[in-house]
């Protein structure tokens, strides 16, 4: 069996490709048409163990002192696409028994294990507003990638955020609500991380849509383009929309985080200083590291001091046995292009993130194989070398059916419940129609990573996806609930058999469900001409024709949705036959318990929708670019709508949408009385001041390259595997490039190399930022009644106002889900930040409170807000 220690034997790479790739700042296309640019921020920050990373990072720095420097070029490259078990793997360190790093997807299960769960989609669980239960959400993930053997969770989602209601992985993230998201992805990385595993917040950032994010990929759909698509962002968007749940992200101790293939202003994000090393590493104080998206690196040399920590899967091209790294990150650093401070914080970052989470050198085993379900198989998949046993076909699932179960049915929205519709109890008849009721004739794990919509949307399609270890349908949970109840049941679960429908819920006392759904998910898969993206906001397989037919046949017809997103309702929503309407998300393996629990009143539901849905395409503002705009050269996506997405686009242009963000109905009623705000004593806000400490060098390194030579014969080589070895000690020979012997100073940024003591941003200070930021100015309390005639729970908001020109009218900045008995009243209560009625000041490049008044509303959503106040 091979060494697993990993980087490349050089083969030929082209002149970009190289150490000396002068792809430091954007790439420009000839013909573009912005002028959006990206300034550099150099040197890139090292690491320092601040927050509450010291004893991690004290950990990490004994642990990094004793490699050498090939060890830790093994550490920060990946070994190749399918060069061992998991999605992407970086070399082992055998001299210390160190094994090798697993990185594996996905946001809601263990992708191509066995014997795992499929959890709700981020999005579906973000509907729940409950923190608890996305807490534990995030615990029972990342215990059963730890029980697999997995080192870094890849997950959760903040970017996409949701710009535009099509975007195709909207559904692995939370809401395009900044604050929400910024709660649940904390939420959730705290979770995964105190089961014992690194949890990889992605994809950062500007990710909003799949149309032209990797050109290779639009190129293969028959676009015409150079270069991956600029997302342009101005700088008071990305802090107040775009960077705001990144940031809760590192406060929340992330270990990882993982750029994205589009560029921001016209510069790639995994090699974008403005990003990596300014807002991400200075800004924020991330001391974790920084993983490129699978192919997502374009520079060697240039990428590491613009911040890239670790590349995925390692190799330039999958399967390609080239990469920008390994051999070629050793020559740079022998030869000084990459300074020697950081290759060390490279390696420190990595490992104190491993520390953090608890992980010692004893690992438990990678237990499963991401490349076959077999028992047996080779070890290195891609070349068919050393058939052994790969899969030990682990059970990780323990109770989480129970928890999947619990968070689907808290997820559902009640949107709409004429003359008490719901809840169900032994109704006479039962017809439930729809293909989205029942399963995939294939099987649930019958199209490759979910890649088609047959049968119930139970989860969406992409790289973000697992495989279901089963999966309730709704047909098959409902009929036994009919079963037991004495009702007649009957389905029919062919959207377009017309006349068969018709004749069924044309019976009397028939109570009929119509099940329908719209799906989406990554560029890679087109699904039905959707490529990631979807095309429309309508329902898929006719689902607005099947609802219409069956409504004006059905005088009590009740529709639930399982999709990706909004869709629109126009046409049949206020149609009275349709007495309710429910949006049950994306909810996994559970998906048919789920939403029988809410339609017969087991679970009282409470979920709010974490999206508005308008009354148009066009309401929302904002769309997918889905025609490049820039001849042949990088598609450009200017946000010029800033912070006014979703539910502040459409208070800012006066749309009354359909159901608005955070809106959901109970089986109960509650009220809302007496608002009180408390302001504490709290000192001024400081800006951050001083200087870091010098970069740290852990050791020395030969600069003999005879010392970097690939092993003795005795070593296996293993074809396509990347190593950090030498082929050869003449240099230029080994890395390939033809410009090789020019130094950094002749093609990297000013101070790129620079490792000595750096001013500290005022915005920064800590992880998250500036720590006063987090300082508590008022403590909001209200209380609710539950004024019906069941117990529930009621999702309590509060919005503020942040006053001035160019501001939404109002924006999310607390929420609590509280367990009310019929009868009762409990007090919520909302901590507002100094962030939270903060606006980002482009001048000083920090947060300021505006003098403009401030006033704060607590209700049910974003439009029924029955208390208010004023902040002084």
């Amino acid at each position: 069996m091979p060494s697993l220690i990993s980087s490349c034997i050089v083969f030929a790479l082209a002149t970009t490709s190289g150490v000396y790739s002068r792809q430091v700042l954007p790439r420009q296309s000839s013909n573009s048409t912005t002028q959006a640019s990206s300034a550099p921020f150099y040197p890139s920050p090292w690491s320092s163990g601040s927050g509450d990373w010291s004893d991690a990072y004290s950990k990490a720095r004994d642990f990094v002192s004793q490699l050498t420097l090939l060890e830790k070029v093994n550490l920060t490259t990946g070994v190749g696409w399918e060069g061992e078990q998991c999605v992407g793997q970086v070399g082992s360190i055998p001299r210390l028994g160190f094994r090798s790093l697993c990185m594996q997807d996905s946001p809601v299960g263990v992708r191509f294990g066995d014997y795992a769960s499929v959890f709700s989609s981020g999005q579906t669980v973000a509907a729940t507003f409950d923190r608890g239960l996305i807490y534990q959400r995030g615990y029972a993930m990342g215990q059963e990638h730890k029980g697999k053997g997995v080192t870094v969770q890849l997950g959760p989602v903040a970017g996409p955020l949701g710009r535009s209601p099509e975007g195709g992985r909207n559904w692995e993230g939370f809401s395009p609500d900044p604050y929400l998201t910024g709660v649940a992805i904390g939420e959730t990385i705290k979770g995964i991380q105190d089961a014992g595993i690194i949890a990889c917040a992605k994809h950062y950032i500007g990710n909003e849509q799949e149309h032209f994010r990797q050109q290779p990929e639009a190129v293969g759909y028959g676009y015409n383009i150079t270069e991956a698509i600029s997302s342009n962002i101005d700088d008071t968007t990305m802090h107040e929309l775009y960077l705001w749940p990144f940031a809760d992200a590192v406060r929340a101790g992330v270990g990882s985080i993982m750029c994205s293939y589009n560029q921001v202003n016209n510069s790639y994000g995994c090699q974008n200083s403005k990003l990596l090393n300014d807002l991400l590493k200075n800004e924020l104080g991330f001391q974790g590291f920084v993983m490129s998206d699978w192919q997502a690196q374009h520079t060697g040399a240039a990428s590491a001091v613009a911040g890239l920590d670790m590349t995925m899967p390692g190799d330039t091209v999958f399967n390609s046995g080239d990469s920008y790294w390994g051999t070629n990150l050793t020559l740079a650093v022998i030869n000084g292009t990459v300074p020697e401070w950081r290759i060390d914080d490279m390696a420190l970052r990595i490992m104190a993130a491993y520390f953090k989470v608890g992980l010692s050198l004893e690992q438990p085993p990678i237990n499963f194989d991401s490349w076959t379900l077999d028992t047996y198989g080779p070890l290195h998949a891609s070349v068919g070398a050393n058939v052994q046993q790969v899969n030990f076909h682990v059970d990780v699932r323990g109770d989480h059916g129970a928890l999947i179960r619990d968070i689907g049915a808290r997820a559902t929205v009640l949107l709409k419940n004429t003359n008490n519709a719901l809840p169900l109890s032994k109704p006479r008849f039962v017809a439930v129609i729809g293909e989205d009721a029942g399963p995939n004739l294939y099987g649930p794990n019958g199209c490759s990573d979910r890649g088609c919509d047959n049968g119930t949307l139970g989860m969406a399609w992409g790289s973000g996806s697992a495989n279901f270890p089963y999966l309730i349908t709704p047909d098959t949970a409902l009929q036994a609930q009919a079963i037991a109840d004495g009702t007649i049941y009957q389905s029919i679960l062919d959207n377009y058999a017309t006349s068969e429908i018709s004749a069924l819920v044309s019976q009397a006392y028939v109570t009929s469900i119509v099940f329908v759904n719209a799906d989406s998910g990554e560029g890679y898969i087109s699904v039905d001409g959707n490529e990631g993206d979807r095309n429309n906001l309508t329902l898929w397989h006719s689902g607005d024709d099947l609802v219409k037919n069956v409504s004006a046949i059905c005088n009590n017809t009740i529709v639930v949705i399982h999709s990706t997103g909004p869709t629109i309702l126009t046409e049949w929503y206020d149609n009275p036959n349709v007495t309710a309407i429910l949006w049950a998300g994306v909810p996994g393996q559970e998906s048919g318990n789920s939403i029988t629990d809410v339609l017969y009143g087991k679970v009282n539901p409470a979920a709010r929708t974490p999206f508005t849905w308008g009354p148009t395409r066009e309401s929302y503002g904002t769309d997918v670019l889905y025609e490049p705009n820039n001849g042949n050269g990088a598609p450009q996506d200017d946000f010029t709508e800033g912070v006014f997405i979703d539910y502040r686009a459409f208070e800012n242009k006066n749309i009354t949408p359909i159901y608005e963000f955070g809106f959901g109905l109970s089986y109960t009623t509650f009220s809302y009385s007496d608002l009180q705000v408390v302001k504490h004593n709290v000192g001024a806000y400081t800006p951050t001041t001083g200087t870091t400490e010098a970069a740290p060098v852990l050791g020395n390194y030969s600069t003999n390259l005879a010392d970097y030579l690939f092993p003795n014969a005795s070593f296996p080589h293993i074809w396509q595997y990347i190593y950090p070895y030498l082929n050869t000690t003449d240099a230029k020979t080994a890395s390939a490039d033809p410009n090789y012997g020019q130094t950094a100073a002749e093609f990297l940024p000013p101070d790129a190399t620079n490792g000595s003591p750096q001013p500290l941003l005022a915005a920064g200070g800590a992880p998250g930022g500036n720590p006063q930021l987090y300082d508590v100015l008022y403590t909001v309390t209200a209380t609710i009644t539950n004024n019906g005639t069941l117990n529930g729970e009621e999702v309590s908001q509060l919005y503020i106002s942040l006053g001035g020109p160019n501001q939404p009218s109002k924006v999310l900045r607390g929420f609590e889900r509280l367990s009310i008995d019929q009868g009762q009243s409990v007090t919520a209560s909302f901590d507002i930040t100094r962030r939270d009625v903060s606006n980002w000041d482009t001048v000083s490049q920090n947060w300021v409170v505006t003098s403009y008044p401030k006033e704060v509303f607590v209700g049910s959503s974003s439009r029924n807000l029955p208390l208010s106040a004023s902040l002084s």
